[in-house]
């Protein structure tokens, strides 16, 4: 409802004109259960006068059935509307209500503190300006503090007041007050809140809601409404890059053709230049049409209809943007996931994933790491339950147009959906970083190289290598899915080259994750950097007149032929391992790690080696057959004697 304004009863025109052109700001209430959070909503409309007669009789009626006040007036019961959170007495799922002021308009998005909901919390912060977290000042800072903190972060959400509620309860302590910004600050020391406001309120009694606290003489900053009224949320939207994701051709009749979509961010004048992504073809803006007239010019979040001077054919899903500012163009990228589903997010399973109006299938190629929203530390997992956040690479079955999600949170954002069920599962934040396509050009940048390593090994040339240690330096790849015996094939030709007297290493894929590869995953990229940099180690190996025994899954033919090509052709052997299904599921359900891939997910990207240099199946030889095999092999090719 409106506010009370005299001008609606002495001009209800220049009152309407007035409320149009206020400035709109959106903003949620999150923190832990019990904080206050309905009751803060509740008791902002009723100082505000926000609330109907009817309405407020209503409340008052039910706050002795569902009240937690003792029968008095209980502000939570404007918010927490549904059955179940009058029965329990909590927030439920996102309640949003409505008002305005004389200087703005507002969306309140009151948010569910249980831990059990943060995917509701999650959802209302999506498209907030401001966030008020409230804390409990009997408990302070507490675990679910923290988790909404952490989101509001992610979300990108500039602009936090941190509301120290229940001050009453603590005597209207001062010290109490500090102490709790402190740890609150300590915590957040670690995310980007750039713009942070502490506010100590009795939101049960209203006090440094609208009116200023007469029991809390030492804070002399501003009430919760008045910063409210007056925080400065121009300089957040980005008006820079324009970006008009298609929605619909709108083709009435045949003199007519427009492009209707909302305006995600920038601005678009009649006359502009502009580019249509993907197919390139530039125009000009010829009219920006809207319900109530044509416009001179457009801006983020408005929904118009442009016509451009010339006949460019795109549909839904395509994007205009300006030919000299192009957002990137990719079907692979990180970014950080919120998993919203009971069933977990499985790396390698095709989802759906809605970016903007376009909506293409693709997968989560790894999982990269799971956050600890207590102590935000990085750690590896398997997968991502229920509420928990991740960073994971993804990869699409076409490209899109996005920006970095700090940039620009309308390109920048997708959700992912269930292709059986159609529920969405989960929310995605482009990362800045495009680490995905690093690993590409660095083969290139190696390669060129080459020469110039060459020349930085040392004086010991490489016959004298092979006389001291009585062996020809080689690599032998030992690729094949995971389950099929590679890395104890390896260890095993080990044992028996060294009992031999050979000079020899094992480079195993694993162990050079959780070390030098510790930062990649298993997107088809990051396997290909994986290998690359493995190439190298095992060069430096044979440099140096070791053999290389390496035990990677290596599933791409070309990279294979690259590493080929690092290492050199003529000390190059390829040993596919091979075993049965069951066999090797058998195995991988035994020694599954934290970080790597499941054999069903390898299955369906291993590309069988082209003309192997041996073939060992472990589910019919031993491994001491597999060991001879090998044995056999170095002999014909005269690496040992």
């Amino acid at each position: 409802m409106s506010h009370h304004s005299d001008l609606i009863a002495t001009d209800i025109l220049a009152y309407l004109e007035q409320h149009e052109r206020k400035e709109l700001l959106r903003f949620i209430t999150c923190g832990s259960v019990d904080d206050g959070k309905s009751t803060l909503i509740g008791r902002l409309l009723y100082d505000s006068k926000m609330l109907y007669e009817d309405q407020l009789a209503q409340i008052e009626s039910e706050s002795k059935v569902h009240g937690t006040t003792g029968g008095a007036f209980d502000p939570a019961l404007v918010t927490d509307g549904l059955k179940a959170e009058r029965e329990q007495g909590i927030t439920i799922d996102v309640a949003y209500r409505y008002f305005s002021t004389a200087k703005r308009k507002f969306i309140i998005a009151d948010t569910p503190g249980h831990e059990q909901y943060t995917r509701n919390m999650a959802t209302g912060a999506s498209t907030a300006d401001l966030a008020i977290i409230l804390i409990d000042a009997r408990y302070g800072v507490l675990t679910q503090t923290k988790r909404h903190s952490f989101i509001v972060s992610l979300l990108g959400i500039r602009h936090v007041v941190v509301a120290i509620n229940k001050m009453d309860l603590v005597g209207y302590s001062q010290a109490r007050f500090d102490e709790i910004c402190n740890d609150y600050r300590d915590f957040v020391s670690r995310l980007d809140l750039p713009d942070l406001h502490f506010i100590p309120i009795a939101a049960l009694h209203g006090e440094n809601l609208v009116d200023p606290s007469e029991n809390m003489p030492w804070y002399r900053g501003s009430t919760l409404m008045n910063f409210l009224e007056s925080v400065y949320i121009g300089s957040d939207r980005n008006l820079e890059d324009f970006r008009l994701p298609i929605q619909m051709v709108n083709r009435p009749n045949l003199d007519f053709r427009g492009f209707c979509g909302t305006v995600a961010s920038g601005i678009i004048r009649q006359g502009d230049q502009i580019m249509v992504l993907p197919s390139k073809r530039t125009s000009k803006i010829e009219r920006i049409v809207t319900q109530d007239g044509d416009l001179t010019e457009a801006f983020c979040s408005q929904s118009v209809t442009l016509v451009l001077e010339d006949e460019v054919d795109c549909s839904r899903g395509d994007m205009i943007v300006r030919p000299g500012n192009v957002p990137k163009i990719s079907n692979a990228f990180d970014a950080t996931i919120v998993w919203m589903s009971p069933e977990a997010l499985v790396p390698g399973k095709t989802y759906l994933f809605k970016h903007t109006t376009q909506t293409v299938s693709g997968q989560i190629d790894s999982l990269k790491y799971r956050v600890d929203v207590n102590s935000l530390h990085r750690t590896p997992a398997p997968d991502l339950q229920l509420n928990e956040i991740g960073r994971c690479s993804v990869t699409l079955s076409q490209p899109i147009y996005f920006d970095a999600y700090r940039r620009n949170r309308f390109t920048g954002s997708f959700i992912i959906i269930d292709r059986i069920s159609n529920t969405t599962v989960g929310a995605g934040m482009i990362s800045d970083r495009d680490s995905a396509k690093q690993p590409t050009a660095a083969w290139e940048n190696n390669e060129n190289q080459a020469v110039q390593d060459q020349q930085l090994i040392s004086n010991v040339t490489e016959s004298e290598r092979t006389a001291r240690f009585g062996q020809a330096a080689s690599t032998i790849l030992f690729t094949g899915l995971t389950g099929t015996g590679k890395t104890t094939i390896a260890r095993a030709v080990e044992r028996a080259l060294f009992d031999g007297g050979r000079a020899v290493a094992v480079l195993d894929g694993e162990l050079m994750r959780r070390g030098v590869n510790m930062d990649l995953g298993y997107s088809v990229e990051e396997r290909s950097e994986n290998l690359r940099r493995s190439a190298h180690v095992a060069k430096l190996f044979n440099d140096h007149g070791l053999i290389c025994l390496a035990a990677f899954v290596a599933p791409n033919q070309s990279v294979r032929e690259r590493v080929a090509d690092v290492i050199g052709r003529d000390r190059f052997l390829t040993v596919h391992c091979i075993a049965d299904e069951q066999e090797r599921l058998g195995r991988d359900s035994k020694k599954q790690s934290l970080t790597s891939p499941s054999v069903s997910s390898d299955v369906a990207r291993y590309e069988q080696p082209e003309a192997p240099d041996l073939v060992l199946d472990s589910s019919k030889l031993s491994v001491a057959e597999c060991v001879q095999a090998v044995l056999t092999l170095l002999q014909s090719k005269q690496i040992i004697k």
